[in-house]
């Protein structure tokens, strides 16, 4: 394993690369959500190293040992795609995107602002969905009218970032709220518009065995160091790629694509009485298939790296 910083613009963007530097496959770069790190990929790093992969996993600005801009505007998804797009160069130019939570959006805006750099895509536990003429924050507002929904509780801003700063079990809970060992709704059960994102969420007495402590311990101390603005700031630059739709509105993933979700993940069902995973390739031309595994929930990579990386495996080979 080697660290690597890439400069993008103004923004150093701290990468952990595996594998030979000289390999006869395409390189892959993993893509991180919230709240993670790179380090929330090391299973598939192993893995694909073990292959003969050259495989990157970055820090998200914002994150772990990258910069963390102040702005708002410095997290939409335009600069974000923009930070991925310079990891490939510096990787020699094209490569294979893996990209889980907030890191599927940043793999397919990728993958269509910069499309002569990627040769396939690989989103997890959140598909790909066309922009189109409704911003998500307006939609969340009618569909969650007079409940909580945490996305709406990120905007004010200072909010968020104190409530989870003061908690120490913030991770913790968040980490075990929505894994496939949580209890059905400990999370996403319907609570009332102005609760916190914190109070209601346990603290399990014994992390499931996909987190141990010491993993534990290194999200936390990263997210210590760090602070919480960046990360919230992802939510509230959501407006700005509304506003910035123009060149890729409507548009289609290209390249091949692949999908893998928890089959617990409550991100299935972010729009009651709907399964958003049952379409996961509607906006792919080249959909290569879903792979949803059973009784896993959001942290699909940790809680369930033999079957992720396997169909990471098959998807990547068959290209």
């Amino acid at each position: 394993m080697t660290s690597l910083t890439v400069r993008n613009g103004a923004v150093n963007i701290h990468v952990e690369v595996a594998g030979p530097a000289e390999s006869a496959h395409l390189p892959i770069v993993c893509v991180h959500g919230w709240p993670e790190l790179g380090y929330s990929w090391r299973h598939q790093l192993a893995h694909f190293a073990a292959l003969g992969y050259r495989i990157a996993a970055i820090d998200v600005r914002g994150y772990g040992a990258s910069d963390k801009p102040e702005p708002i505007a410095a997290y939409s998804l335009t600069e974000l795609a923009s930070d991925v797009a310079a990891v490939i160069d510096a990787l020699g130019g094209r490569a294979i995107l893996f990209g889980h939570d907030w890191g599927a959006p940043i793999v397919y805006a990728t993958a269509l602002r910069h499309a002569a750099k990627v040769a396939a895509v690989a989103g997890l536990s959140v598909p790909y969905i066309p922009v189109g003429d409704v911003a998500f924050l307006d939609a969340a507002r009618q569909i969650y009218a007079g409940r909580f929904f945490y996305q709406l509780y990120f905007q004010a801003e200072g909010v968020a970032e104190s409530e989870f700063s003061a908690d120490p079990d913030a991770l913790a809970k968040i980490y075990f709220g929505i894994s496939g060992d949580a209890p059905e709704g400990a999370l996403t059960g319907a609570r009332a518009a102005d609760a916190d994102m914190l109070s209601d969420l346990p603290v399990p007495a014994a992390f499931p065995g996909w987190m141990t402590a010491a993993d534990l311990t290194i999200f936390n101390a990263a997210f210590a160091k760090g602070g919480w603005r960046g990360p919230f700031n992802r939510y509230r630059a959501q407006d700005i790629d509304f506003a910035e739709r123009e060149p890729v509105k409507g548009k289609y993933i290209t390249q091949p694509a692949l999908f893998i979700g928890g089959a617990r993940d409550p991100v299935r069902h972010f729009i009651p009485g709907v399964d958003l995973y049952a379409g996961a390739g509607a906006g792919c031309d080249d959909f290569r298939g879903s792979t949803i595994i059973d009784g896993i929930g959001h942290w699909v990579q940790q809680e369930a790296p033999a079957a992720t990386n396997a169909a990471l495996e098959a998807f990547v080979r068959a290209l």
